[in-house]
């Protein structure tokens, strides 16, 4: 089950600055004129948590907000058990719940990380790589990026035997990318056939995404394009980071910023 925690963060606040707001007009003048200075528990707790949830709501819905990697699409650039900052900003400034854009017109740039609500379901929240922008022309051919006709230098950087979501071990090829100006590291599996596709168009007001590690990312090749208004924020920084297998903190990695 997956649950919405901006969605209940919301109701948290208002919940609770409903009690609040009543203890001061109505319940407050009450209990001073009856000379009760004791409070009833839920508007002590009202009371208490309604500043907190009010920041907490305020930071998360427009500065920044928390995410964890689930999965090992990304790797190398960032392993599961990390844990990131999106940037809430840097695209525009969006209501919470609503996610409508009320300040601001910049766009995600290609090779930026994002997170974004799963276009088949927006209650599932996604993070990907851009690879194209509104207009472009991407092609995959023999694991191989083409935008605009153009062909994404890939060079041979090592081989490495990470370890899959069921943790099992796997060999792969670790090229560095430079994706029209942005460089980054992928792993390719060479046992795995590639899927080609030919001069696919990206739509406007939307995005291609991929993950960078290509053989083992369910991404826009399988479920197509990120609409604008999908988009959370900009992956900017791991904050922690857990190896699960080995219960440990990666502290090597904290701190790292996400490019």
């Amino acid at each position: 089950m997956n649950f919405n925690f901006e969605l209940i963060l919301f109701y948290a606040v208002v919940v609770t600055g409903i009690i609040y707001l009543l203890d001061v007009v109505y319940f407050a003048p009450k209990r001073k004129y009856a000379q009760k200075n004791k409070l009833p528990i839920i508007i002590d707790y009202a009371r208490a948590f309604f500043p907190i949830l009010v920041i907490v709501f305020l930071l998360r819905s427009f500065l920044f907000e928390p995410f964890r990697i689930p999965s090992g699409s990304l790797e190398p650039t960032l392993l599961m058990g990390d844990f990131i900052l999106v940037n809430k900003f840097d695209y525009g400034l969006r209501l919470p719940v609503a996610h409508t854009k009320i300040f601001g017109d910049a766009s995600p740039k290609r090779g930026d990380i994002i997170v974004f609500r799963w276009p088949p379901d927006t209650s599932y929240d996604f993070i990907k790589r851009v690879i194209g922008l509104p207009g472009d022309h991407i092609s995959y051919i023999n694991k191989e990026l083409y935008i605009n006709g153009e062909k994404v230098p890939q060079s041979f950087v090592q081989t490495d035997m990470p370890k899959d979501e069921m943790g099992d071990t796997w060999k792969a090829t670790v090229n560095q990318e430079d994706l029209l100006g942005v460089k980054h590291a992928i792993y390719l599996d060479e046992n795995d056939r590639a899927r080609d596709f030919h001069d696919l168009v990206v739509p406007a007001g939307n995005y291609f995404v991929m993950g960078d590690n290509r053989d083992k990312s369910a991404d826009s090749r399988f479920w197509g394009f990120v609409p604008d208004k999908n988009i959370v924020g900009k992956a900017v920084l791991v904050w922690m980071s857990w190896n699960g297998d080995k219960t440990r903190v990666r502290f090597g990695r904290i701190g790292t910023v996400i490019r």
